[in-house]
């Protein structure tokens, strides 16, 4: 059986949505996916294909990393580890989300045992939602598998307990958006589905940031606190992108874009080298931002979202980077 999810977009609010603001997210046509067969073994084993990693265990085997992990998590909440001593591998935070589902459900496994194999098109720690629509594409062919009746709310509430074992704390939006599809607006856990976007946009990739997601909310919110003016800012010009792109403005949407980006780049989650970048964009009559956490230290900020009438594949190749045009995907993750 053989699951699929998206990966996201932030248009606007990144950062902002953990603390209660809004933000406008879309769902974007690079997918994870998860193919499970059953094994003679009585063993469940993983492969992560793009990683190369692969492992296995018994369900007790996996019962005791649950409980290692969830420790580990509450030793972080405590300040007594950081965000990335939680897991030791990527692999691990998929065989939670397995064995997480399984207690949760009171499922058993007939066969002798399962191949969860996981692949996919999003790149990783760029903050396009790949470990969330990871996470979901295992738990929709798990559910699958069993003849689980698909509850999205279960799916939901899963997901966001694996991921904020990656990222410390989880805004939802990720796993909203790689669930449901399409574009909404999310703030507070509540989520309003708005029309996909119909303007050109194209993604530039300026590396894997040094620092996580988890790393970067974590400085921010010491660097921040609950700063209202700052935040202030961020939701006035998510409202104003909302409204820009109902009504497919081009000229607003990159003003709104414009703003979002100096409001990141005070917040320290800009390279200077992708603020380089973004500016030479300005200057070209486009706009751009980074689309996700950035980072807090080093030259590479994951993805670049851009707006602009044509593809920057010279100032790409001036850079060092890859671009791509990217389309919304009005659907979430399914059964293929």
């Amino acid at each position: 059986m053989k699951a699929i999810a998206p990966g996201k977009l932030i248009l606007s609010g990144e950062y902002a949505v953990i603390f209660g603001r809004p933000a406008l997210a879309m769902a974007v046509n690079r997918h994870a996916e998860t193919v499970i067969a059953p094994e003679a073994l009585e063993e469940i084993s993983f492969e992560l294909t793009d990683l190369k990693e692969s492992e296995r265990f018994t369900i007790r085997a996996l019962r005791e990393l649950k409980t290692r992990v969830s420790k580990n998590y509450h030793l972080f909440l405590n300040g007594q580890l950081g965000i990335r001593e939680v897991l030791r591998k990527p692999v691990e935070l998929f065989e939670f989300a397995f064995i997480n589902l399984l207690d949760g459900l009171h499922l058993k496994i007939e066969e002798k045992g399962l191949n969860i194999k996981l692949h996919s098109t999003i790149p990783m720690g760029c903050g396009m939602g790949s470990s969330a629509a990871t996470i979901l594409c295992v738990l929709r062919a798990i559910g699958h598998y069993f003849r689980v009746d698909f509850r999205p709310d279960w799916y939901l509430t899963y997901s966001i307990e694996a991921e904020k074992l990656q990222h410390g704390q989880s805004s939802g939006v990720d796993p909203y958006i790689s669930l449901h599809g399409g574009c909404a607006r999310f703030q507070n856990g509540q989520a309003e589905q708005l029309a996909l976007p119909r303007t050109p946009m194209f993604l530039v990739q300026t590396g894997r940031p040094q620092t996580t997601t988890g790393e970067g909310v974590s400085q921010v919110r010491a660097r921040t606190g609950e700063q209202a003016l700052l935040w202030n800012d961020f939701e006035a010009v998510t409202r104003a992108m909302e409204t820009a792109l109902a009504t497919n403005d081009a000229r607003d949407i990159r003003r709104a874009v414009r703003e979002n980006h100096r409001l990141l780049t005070c917040l320290g989650v800009v390279p200077d080298k992708v603020r380089s970048f973004i500016r030479e964009i300005e200057d070209r009559d486009g706009a751009a931002k980074i689309c996700g956490a950035g980072a807090v230290a080093g030259d590479q900020g994951g993805v670049v979202l851009i707006f602009a009438d044509r593809e920057p594949v010279d100032l790409c190749r001036k850079y060092g980077y890859s671009s791509m045009t990217v389309h919304g995907d009005p659907l979430g993750v399914r059964m293929v």
